[in-house]
């Protein structure tokens, strides 16, 4: 039966490939030996490159960033090799660095690191106008992507943290604009007090100084 296989199947390579059976099969198998070099010298490293990045990233322990403005958070868009990649959906930042084959520099997502890309996620775009939290004007069903995002984003990544308002130049924090307010308002009752002491000490001294009338 093997025999019967045999003798068609070398009279094909040969009828194709003018080969006789034993060169085609060698060529074969250097192919195939070819092939698997040139991808362990490729394409493993980046693999094994990318599995104990993640790996590094999944031992770190969990980050609080607290409270970030947009501007804090573009320093964690992976241009610092030694920080988290971090990003934002409506307002909440996640710590993407396990994923940074894609959200790392060179990654298909890596526009979106180290920004709140709500509006991008919400209609799918690449465009670096889109790539903001801004969600007004936005249809049913963008918002509805986007809670598909954020819902893989919580499954996958941690919360670390939450964007906030940028501060203005000067702003104090209210409780301490309010204890400063506080201050200055005792300062000033107690300038009120003296004043009312010294011109009570003033009149004392002269009515002393006034001759007695008889």
């Amino acid at each position: 039966m093997a025999l019967n296989l045999w003798t068609p199947l070398t009279e094909a390579i040969f009828h194709y490939t003018g080969l006789s059976p034993t060169a085609f099969f060698t060529i074969a198998a250097l192919m195939v030996v070819t092939y698997k070099v040139v991808c362990g010298m490729f394409g493993a490293d980046d693999d094994d490159m990318y599995v104990k990045k993640a790996k590094e990233a999944a031992s770190r322990q969990p980050l609080d960033m607290g409270d970030m403005t947009e501007e804090e958070l573009l320093a964690y868009n992976g241009s610092d090799p030694k920080k988290p990649l971090l990003m934002a959906i409506k307002r909440q930042i996640y710590d993407v660095s396990s994923s940074r084959m894609f959200y790392g520099p060179g990654g298909p997502y890596a526009m979106f690191t180290g920004k709140d890309a709500s509006r991008a996620l919400a209609q799918l775009s690449f465009d670096p106008r889109e790539i903001n939290g801004n969600l007004e004007g936005l249809s049913e069903d963008e918002l509805e992507i986007l809670l598909d995002w954020e819902y893989k984003f919580m499954e996958k990544y941690a919360k670390v943290g939450q964007l906030v308002p940028n501060k203005t130049v000067g702003e104090l924090p209210e409780g301490k604009e309010n204890g400063n307010k506080v201050v200055a308002r005792s300062i000033n009752d107690e300038n009120h007090e003296h004043d009312k002491l010294q011109g009570s000490k003033n009149s004392n001294e002269d009515d002393e100084a006034q001759p007695e009338t008889r």
